[in-house]
């Protein structure tokens, strides 16, 4: 899902260089969406491994 953040990213990038405003705002904001959409995932799995990790060694 980050990497396709990140192309979202680049044809922002691309298509503001070229002019094509609207097309960089729609392709900036999938990006932002998709990157904190992977962040909160990564947040969530990181508190699963915890909470597994410590049930194991008790």
């Amino acid at each position: 899902m980050l990497k396709w953040a990140l192309i979202f990213l680049v044809i922002s990038i691309v298509a503001g260089l070229f002019g094509f405003t609207g097309i960089a705002a729609g392709a900036a904001g999938i990006a932002k969406i998709l990157f904190f959409l992977a962040l909160a995932l990564f947040v969530v799995f990181l508190i699963v491994a915890v909470a597994a990790g410590r049930k194991l060694t008790e």
